[in-house]
């Protein structure tokens, strides 16, 4: 697990095994994932299917219980990016992504407290991560994900095809405003006792 710029949001790229029959990876482990500090139960596993330019994000949910994420992609590629959310944060408003796709096997892991977002870069893109809690509508929440204060770099070449939810996200300004946002204090509270 490497850490990326963004602190609770680690890359993991898995060692391949292949040989004439194909390959094998292993693609989570919990025992490499808890010496980064955070502890990982599997409440939800789940399974997403894109055509190209599909935008989903930044979806982030209340804390607690907040929903880690720990996501790869196995069909397709997309840009899968982490947003710092959390208000107090010394990365606070500040983004990272990283290319995930079927041929590199990386793995994203996401803390709770973190917005995450991805896009599609090819038709049939097939997205799998595990989740430390179970979807609730109501504890749910997102900011647009081409709010231009975020700054995320989606590719030019590629057109983002929203869903009408996050179509009508709360800008990054509006949802601190409304004090929607995780605290950053309270998020490092809630790792230290999970």
């Amino acid at each position: 697990m490497d850490p990326l710029t963004i602190e609770g949001a680690y890359v993991f790229t898995p060692r391949v095994h292949g040989d004439g029959r194909g390959s094998f990876h292993e693609w989570f482990r919990q025992d490499l994932l808890e010496r980064t500090g955070h502890t990982f139960d599997l409440a939800q596993a789940n399974c997403s299917v894109s055509a190209r330019g599909a935008l989903r994000g930044v979806h982030f949910a209340d804390l607690p219980p907040g929903q880690a994420k720990y996501v790869t992609c196995v069909r397709g590629a997309i840009l899968d990016v982490a947003v710092d959310i959390r208000t107090g944060s010394p990365t606070f408003g500040q983004h990272q992504s990283v290319r995930l796709d079927a041929e590199n096997r990386s793995c994203v892991y996401l803390a709770e407290g973190l917005g995450h977002a991805f896009m599609a870069l090819t038709d049939d893109t097939m997205v799998v991560y595990l989740c430390s809690a179970p979807y609730t509508p109501e504890r749910e929440h997102g900011v647009h994900p081409l709010d231009p204060e975020l700054g995320i770099a989606w590719p030019e070449e590629v057109e983002p095809v929203l869903s009408a939810k996050d179509a009508a996200a709360p800008s990054f300004a509006e949802a601190q405003k409304s004090g929607l946002l995780p605290d950053y204090r309270e998020c490092l509270d809630f790792y230290r006792r999970s």
